[in-house]
């Protein structure tokens, strides 16, 4: 399939990419290249093949959730740099 130069930078436009004319022509020889490989892969044989849903055999090994020991509300606040009463102090981040 072949990428023409109006389709890059539509993409790049998307992304918000810019490129110089040089990375615009090395972009559309990559993309039509990528596109080429995957036509490629759409002519292998794959009607016998089973689908897989994950390319690693590791398995997650799981442990039962056991309620431990919480901080109290005092000794949460034991760590804070600055708090106000009952409450962590924040530096503001909206105006």
């Amino acid at each position: 399939m072949k990428v023409d130069v109006n389709t890059v930078k539509k993409i790049a436009h998307l992304a918000r990419l810019e490129f110089d004319e040089a990375g615009l022509e090395k972009m559309k020889r990559d993309m039509t290249q990528i596109l080429d490989w995957e036509e490629q892969l759409n002519e292998v044989d794959t009607e016998n093949v089973e689908p897989i849903t994950t390319m690693s055999s590791e398995v997650n090994v799981m442990r039962e959730d056991v309620e431990g020991e919480h901080l109290s509300h005092e000794q949460a606040l034991k760590n804070a740099p600055q708090r106000d009463s009952d409450y962590f102090r924040v530096p503001k981040v909206l105006e």
